[in-house]
């Protein structure tokens, strides 16, 4: 069978790493398995629109690589490099995403629904309108990220933030507590506090109590 058949999809441009092409051209070919990009360089790609269901990029390097309405449900993108990844429209359901680094990457519009993200560098990312439903985000470094629009829904927001991390028109429900750094000190927001610190930022958020937690 020729590559590219997999359900009529083809890479608008292959990794420039001619391993990660190699395994992208099996994968193509055969159906009834997932991906396994474990370790492997994708930069220079175009994967825009692939369907990457279950697949595994633990570890794999995805810096500066376009994902714009790619398919990650349920894929496993522990310990990945998607600095500057543009992530635009993606579905990131039920995906891990523990210790990823997703440094400037645009998430705009994605759906994270049930997603984990634990210990994971997104500072200066773009989530502007990203469904953020249900979520695990555990030591997350928000610093300088636009969560403009965005929707959360009872997740654990346990994240790091500033005064350039944008807000405005954030909404939905998170427990909490927060840490905002400005300049070199920080302090812990959580419950009435955060929800205030998020409006006067344009946005508008329920904490859900400690107790509810």
């Amino acid at each position: 069978m020729s590559s590219g058949i997999r359900k009529n999809w083809n890479p608008a441009a292959f990794p420039a790493d001619p391993e990660a092409t190699h395994l992208l051209q099996e994968w193509m070919t055969e159906e009834g398995y997932s991906l396994f990009g474990i370790e492997h360089d994708f930069r220079g790609a175009d994967l825009s629109g692939g369907d990457f269901t279950k697949a595994w990029f633990t570890q794999a390097v995805l810096a500066d690589v376009r994902l714009t309405g790619a398919i990650f449900y349920r894929a496993d993108l522990q310990s990945a490099d998607l600095t500057g990844a543009d992530l635009t429209g993606a579905d990131l359901v039920k995906a891990n995403l523990d210790g990823a680094v997703l440094r400037s990457a645009r998430l705009d519009g994605a759906d994270m629904a049930r997603a984990s993200l634990q210990e994971v560098d997104a500072s200066e990312a773009g989530f502007r309108g990203t469904r953020i439903m249900g979520a695990s985000l555990f030591g997350v470094d928000l610093r300088g990220a636009d969560l403009t629009d965005a929707v959360l829904f009872q997740n654990t927001f346990k994240v790091t933030v500033d005064d350039r991390t944008v807000m405005h028109g954030l909404t939905g429900t998170v427990f909490g507590p927060i840490t905002v750094f400005s300049g070199a000190s920080s302090r812990d927001l959580a419950d009435a506090e955060l929800e205030e610190w998020v409006a006067e930022r344009g946005g508008q958020v329920q904490v859900i109590p400690r107790a509810q937690q």
